[in-house]
């Protein structure tokens, strides 16, 4: 039974995204502000975390910041809820290493749905090659490990699909609508600027191998070799 750790200093949305998370089948733990939050994120380390922006004292940025650079939870998946609508605040959350962000209101239906989305990327199998190696890059896809001259690099669930993604598509443009149908497994395209915040974090990680990444002007991205 997966863990998720969910975080919000409302209570009514504490209790309303927990009780729908249970009768998922997930074990749900919860934490009201942010220094609550990194304590049980690093003592439970929990599947998933839904992490609110707008936290008392530390904010979910900072939460999500801090969850980045530790080696612990570096990996583990958030999604983040905001009842900003403003893009720049997405925008800032996925920069910051959000995997996701749903805005308030929401549907429960939908929030479970994405949860379901991300821990499957984690999970889930492929008939492709387990490894894959590009000169100085290699890509170890059962054990979700990417290597730049035999140097691990943190990506989180997000940016490991979207790296295999691209790299078993090596050579092929594949537009922002699409890497957000096949990556985040998205119905109907919301915002395209998604893709492009996850491909510069991205590409700062990779270094030197971010050569690899090439931008289509006006369509998508490609994996390019050599």
């Amino acid at each position: 039974m997966a863990k998720i750790l969910v975080v919000d200093d409302e209570p009514d949305a504490l209790e309303l995204v927990g009780f729908n998370l249970k009768q998922a089948g997930f074990e749900v733990s919860t934490a009201d502000d942010g220094a609550e939050a990194l304590k049980k994120a690093r003592e439970t380390l929990p599947d998933l975390i839904l992490l609110d922006l707008m936290l008392p004292e530390v904010d979910g940025l900072e939460v999500c910041k801090a969850l980045r650079r530790d080696v612990a939870t570096a990996s583990i998946p958030v999604i983040m809820l905001t009842a900003k609508a403003a893009e720049i605040d997405r925008v800032l959350g996925l920069e910051l290493g959000a995997d996701d962000y749903v805005t308030k209101p929401f549907s429960p239906r939908e929030l479970v749905l994405r949860v379901k989305n991300l821990l499957k990327r984690k999970t889930e199998p492929t008939d492709q090659p387990e490894e894959l190696t590009f000169d100085e890059l290699t890509i170890d896809i059962p054990r979700h490990m990417v290597l730049v001259d035999r140097k691990r690099i943190d990506l989180t669930a997000t940016e490991f699909k979207l790296l295999t993604t691209l790299a078993q598509r090596r050579g092929r443009v594949q537009s922002r609508d699409q890497l957000l149908q096949d990556v985040w497994e998205y119905d109907n395209v919301i915002d395209t600027r998604t893709v492009d915040t996850h491909m510069r974090r991205l590409r700062e990680k990779l270094g030197a191998a971010a050569r690899f990444l090439d931008t289509v002007r006006g369509v998508g991205y490609r994996f390019v070799e050599g």
